[in-house]
């Protein structure tokens, strides 16, 4: 086997979890095994530097993320069968984009790295088994493994959602995914394997990406804003951004105060902002004189918006209280966190401070 099929079946499978792949490359059979990587693919900046994009290419990308990105993050909630539409739709508007303003030479790399990125998973689709000639027979062997794969990880994240022990599931769950990858040596004949090689270029290291969620959706405007005055993302480009939803009658929020108040108090000197969106759950949580109340009582000094619509709440695609996002210096999602961060033993308080560390030594 050459070195370009050993990478790729060893790649990280950090977009393993990503949504469906296009829907013009991808049978309805297979739509749901295979992940979507453009959009996150083209949100790194390690692709544009790659792709040898300009000054004026990435600006314009971004204008594009503008008005995409919103209805992406948003997508995520949806059930498969509402999703995929909002995605199909998505995948189109970015293809056109990249047909009007990018090269044939750029468009075959990224072409090249989204096989690499859909890892063994590639081989479900339909543009890639016409050139690769695969039968059948060996499209249902690799869907077969991963639909093991998928069951496997699906039973592992149930466990670890209940609080279950996981030891042994996490054990079948390894075991299925290193099956799924070992087959391609076994399933692809030489030639296959060879051609397979041809396609997938130079091996780019997956690993190194970083960036690959939306960017943060703007703050809908408010009446009310506590502690501040009202604000935009937008304008807080260069810091960032800690955004959490709470409401105040809320315990599992409670538990977050805490926690909430060390950021403002010992982060903020290093350009780190705090931003609480307060949407109701209850009646009371509709008043904006008893959340202005209840974040005194609080101690909860950083600025606070008001969602009395659940406006933001939408735009965010939000489903928990509480939830913690990290934007970063440039407008971009990196991290989030949904219930109490130190939820029976967990440490995402560290972990969150751990990224906000490594945000603020980016550039802008």
């Amino acid at each position: 086997m050459s070195f370009r099929i050993l990478y790729i079946v060893l790649i990280s499978v950090v977009f393993a979890t990503a949504n469906n792949a296009r829907a013009e490359s991808v049978s309805r059979e297979f739509r749901t095994l295979v992940p979507r990587q453009m959009l996150p693919l083209l949100h790194t900046p390690e692709i544009h530097q790659e792709l040898k994009f300009g000054n004026e290419q990435v600006g314009k990308l971004e204008s594009l993320f503008e008005e995409i990105d919103g209805p992406w993050f948003q997508a995520r909630i949806l059930p498969p069968d509402q999703q995929l539409p909002v995605l199909d739709a998505l995948d189109q508007k970015v293809h056109q984009w990249l047909a009007e303003h990018t090269s044939s030479e750029q468009r075959e790399r990224l072409g090249q790295i989204e096989l690499q990125a859909q890892s063994v998973r590639m081989l479900l689709r339909e543009d890639l088994a016409q050139k690769l000639t695969l039968e059948p027979s060996q499209q249902q062997q690799f869907a077969e493994l991963a639909r093991a794969t998928v069951a496997a990880h699906t039973a592992l994240q149930q466990a670890l959602h209940r609080g279950k022990p996981s030891d042994d599931l996490q054990t079948k769950a390894s075991a299925a995914a290193k099956a799924e990858n070992d087959a391609v040596r076994e399933i692809l004949k030489t030639e296959q394997q060879k051609q397979l090689a041809r396609l997938l270029g130079e091996p780019f290291d997956l690993s190194r990406l970083k960036r690959i969620y939306p960017m943060a959706p703007e703050f809908v405007p408010a009446k009310v804003w506590i502690n501040s005055k009202p604000l935009t993302l937008k304008e807080l480009r260069g810091k960032v951004v800690l955004v959490h939803f709470y409401a105040f009658q809320c315990h599992n929020c409670h538990a977050n105060f805490e926690i909430y108040r060390r950021w403002h108090n010992k982060l903020r000197e290093k350009g780190v902002v705090v931003i609480g969106i307060q949407t109701p759950e209850t009646s009371q949580e509709r008043d904006p004189a008893a959340v202005r109340t209840a974040a005194a009582e609080r101690k909860l000094e950083f600025p606070i918006l008001v969602d009395l619509d659940s406006k933001n709440w939408a735009a965010w695609g939000n489903t928990m209280w509480p939830t913690v996002y990290v934007v970063d210096k440039n407008g971009y999602l990196r991290h989030w966190w949904q219930g109490e961060l130190n939820w029976k033993g967990a440490t995402a308080d560290q972990t969150i401070e751990n990224v906000v560390e490594q945000l603020l030594t980016e550039s802008e």
